[in-house]
């Protein structure tokens, strides 16, 4: 896939999840503004520093991803490289349409799990409240950007296959930008953008599409596998019967 479409992708995919992004990050956002001593556009800085934050936090998270990534498919052969990438990405998008349509998958499981970790986590965050200036914003949300979470979880396997390190993070930065319009966005506007991300249809219109692109992810990536070991099991029956198969014949 190529790496604009990937980044649009992830794009999309942020921003069509974001409603569950409110529900675990909107506290916080809440928090913020209550925390500040004015309101309105003083809030505005604050907001921007916090997103700035977490999103760096989730590019970071890519980049290691997208290194250990590399470091494992360097290991095979480029082939191989290339099936077990596409398979990682559409195993991504399938579990993350399930997610995001609304039906059972792994991800609620992962998050259940990494609640846990958090309740050992979230009281470094609130030693930074109340806040007094935008800097005390953009920390807490390099810490909030490691809240553990099904969708982001799922992103950050799919960075393993994104090649490397800059392009891991640069897919985790795009995946992390779909969610800003929604953590920007607070009172009446984040009710009426929340319910329109959390409409049945929506949900199970975009985890159907998700899921379709998966699955077809899935179907090349076998269809390739199918061929590479066509290829090499025709390689051997020609060295078993001692023709080359590209010598001209007299």
């Amino acid at each position: 896939m190529p790496v604009d479409v990937t980044l649009a992708t992830a794009f999309v995919v942020g921003l069509l999840g974001s409603s569950h992004c409110l529900g675990m990050c909107g506290g916080i956002a809440g928090t913020l503004a209550l925390g500040v001593p004015r309101r309105g556009a003083a809030l505005l800085p604050y907001l921007l520093a916090f997103n700035t934050g977490r999103i760096a936090s989730y590019a970071a998270a890519g980049a290691l991803a997208g290194l250990a990534g590399a470091g494992f498919f360097g290991t095979l052969p480029a082939p191989g490289a290339r099936i077990a990438a596409q398979a990682i990405s559409g195993g991504f998008m399938v579990a993350l349409g399930l997610y995001l349509g609304g039906w059972r998958g792994p991800l609620g499981a992962v998050e259940r799990a990494g609640a846990r970790l958090w309740r050992r986590i979230e009281p470094l965050g609130r030693r930074l409240l109340p806040l007094r200036h935008p800097g005390q914003a953009l920390l807490l949300g390099l810490l909030w950007g490691w809240l553990p979470c099904g969708m982001v979880y799922a992103a950050l396997a799919w960075a393993l296959a994104a090649g490397g390190a800059g392009a891991g993070a640069a897919l985790m930065a795009s995946f992390g930008a779909g969610t800003l319009p929604m953590m920007l966005a607070t009172g009446g506007a984040a009710q009426a953008l929340g319910r329109g991300v959390r409409s049945p249809w929506l949900r199970r219109g975009a985890g159907t599409l998700v899921l379709a692109l998966g699955a077809v992810s899935l179907a090349l990536a076998a269809a390739a596998l199918a061929g590479h070991g066509a290829a090499h099991e025709g390689a051997h029956v020609h060295a078993a019967s001692g023709v080359d198969p590209v010598a001209p014949r007299p």
